[in-house]
């Protein structure tokens, strides 16, 4: 019989954690490549990299991959440490408040700003 509230499957966390971890791996080798491409040495130079559109949506696309990540992450530690359900639906919720803001905020900060 399965939990009312437990895990579902392994196999979508374990690929989600996966594929969030690579997406970020990725990002790092993108801008540290964008970075080394451009070299802006002053704030002209790197208003100008950072309004491209590209490293817009790279910079937000980052964001919610680490959102992500960080969400299944902590959703895994709730689910094998915290056995009372309403502490764990409370936590879950707060962890899913917080990064949603973040991303939310990310998104004001990088589009925001013209």
């Amino acid at each position: 019989m399965k939990p009312v509230l437990g895990a579902r499957g392994g196999t979508g966390s374990w690929l989600l954690q996966r594929g969030t971890a690579l997406a970020l791996a990725l990002a790092v080798f993108l801008f540290a490549g964008a970075f080394m491409l451009h070299a802006p040495f002053d704030f002209a130079s790197w208003r100008a990299f950072v309004l491209l559109a590209s490293v817009r949506l790279a910079f937000l696309l980052t964001g919610v991959a680490v959102a992500l990540h960080a969400w299944v992450g902590m959703r895994d530690i709730f689910m094998d440490y915290v056995h009372a359900v309403m502490v764990r639906l409370l936590l879950n919720g707060l962890v899913i408040l917080v990064l949603a803001a973040s991303v939310l905020w990310l998104a004001t900060i990088v589009w925001g700003t013209a």
